[in-house]
């Protein structure tokens, strides 16, 4: 029964997810643990005519090692080859699986520095692959696995084998794999995300007005602003659906637009460390204090990357009771609780949210509205009692989210 599961999962991913073309190259990015996985997306790939599958892996225990005890001047390096490999790949319109998974808490006790310093040097040694990815030259998904440190974080009271079974029948629900038909569950599910921004872009809103526990903000949104979800197309016209679980719809903030008041709901895994229990203050979208009961430093470095990264990059709304919230779980892993979540993203914005913008120079889209940055990340605000008003240019109100639920 397992096997049959995991096959389908990896077909859904191959197929659907990077939506693999004949003669096309892919590459699956894995830690370790995910081998036996890869090849499963391998062999699916192969299956469906992929030319070429090619493999990065990570070891998380070496990642430690290396913080631990290289120099914070060897972490401002970054292989100057790898980022060259990636970037020629995405230039022969490879798609790019990337197996998000691994300890929430791997880096706690390092100094927060260093961190802070490898992510930069891996911002800028990326920006132009990272280019490929956020204006949707490529096709990519994010998709994600047990692992047994991860596994036993968030089932500590069992055996470890136990812990990963137990992450498996949550990963396979939150991904429709239980459904009789998981391929047309997801295109009825993609069809219904679709429908919502097909409304949403009608609409034309000029702003949003969140309120709930700790929150009170004010989000402006461009004029040319479009809402996505579900899948999308890339600039090569190949369908993909970029996170598997997506329960999201999104679009950008206004740069210069967000002000009041903004709580967090859900720990936000960053760096190999956890932050949690934050508020932000915005003025003129500018996060100009934050607070946060566990990481609050860490937070202060990342908001510190560079000049974007203390402006908002994405505005997404996602249902209180989507299928991965309804699992019951705080998975300390981005993909899965911001699918669980309403959120918003330091940092860069995706160009395709904005009208022409995947043709637009980094200095057209700033005109726009549109934040640029070397960073994107995303952080939980939603919850059963959080809702989400929008007005339109002709001061039409409507509630988008309301006590948690989705209310158009």
């Amino acid at each position: 029964m397992f096997e049959e599961k995991l096959k389908q999962y990896a077909r859904l991913v191959v197929e659907v997810g990077v939506n693999i073309q004949k003669d096309q190259y892919l590459m699956i990015r894995t830690p370790l643990e995910g081998v036996y996985f890869a090849r499963e997306l391998a062999k699916c790939a192969y299956e469906v005519g992929a030319k070429r599958v090619y493999t990065e892996y990570s070891d998380e225990q070496m990642s430690k090692i290396t913080y631990t005890y290289a120099s914070e001047d060897a972490l401002s390096e970054y292989p100057s080859w790898l980022a060259q490999g990636l970037t020629e790949l995405a230039e022969k319109n490879a798609a790019f699986i990337s197996i998000s998974a691994g300890d929430p808490d791997l880096l706690k006790g390092v100094a927060t520095s260093k961190i802070a310093t490898a992510q930069k040097a891996a911002g800028e040694a990326l920006a132009t692959f990272r280019k490929y990815m956020s204006h949707s030259h490529v096709p990519w998904c994010v998709v994600s696995i047990p692992t047994p440190t991860w596994s036993q974080k968030l089932f500590p009271n069992v055996s470890k084998e136990e812990s990963e079974k137990l992450l498996w029948d949550k990963i396979f629900e939150a991904t429709r794999i239980d459904e009789k038909d998981p391929v047309r569950a997801w295109k009825d599910h993609v069809d219904n995300l679709e429908r919502k921004c097909t409304f949403l872009n009608e609409k034309r809103l000029k702003k949003l007005h969140y309120t709930g526990p700790g929150t009170d903000l004010w989000v402006e949104l461009p004029q040319d602003h479009l809402w996505e979800g579900g899948g999308e197309t890339s600039t090569k016209g190949i369908y993909f659906v970029a996170n598997m679980p997506t329960e999201e719809i999104f679009t950008l903030p206004s740069k210069y637009g967000v002000n009041g008041k903004l709580s967090s709901t859900k720990p936000f895994s960053y760096g190999g460390n956890l932050i949690d229990d934050f508020v932000l203050l915005f003025e003129k979208g500018k996060v100009v204090d934050c607070m946060a009961k566990e990481g609050e430093e860490l937070l202060k470095k990342l908001l510190q990357t560079d000049e974007g990264a203390s402006y908002l990059g994405e505005v997404a709304l996602v249902p209180h009771s989507s299928p991965v919230s309804e699992t019951g779980m705080i998975f300390f892993n981005t993909l899965f609780d911001e699918n669980a979540s309403c959120h918003f993203a330091f940092g860069n914005s995706y160009p395709t949210t904005l009208k022409g913008g995947t043709t637009m120079t980094d200095e057209e889209l700033e005109k726009h509205g549109a934040n640029i940055s070397m960073i994107h990340e995303d952080f939980m605000v939603g919850g059963p009692k959080l809702s989400v008003e929008g007005f339109t240019v002709d001061n039409e109100s409507i509630f988008l989210i309301k006590d948690g639920e989705w209310a158009f």
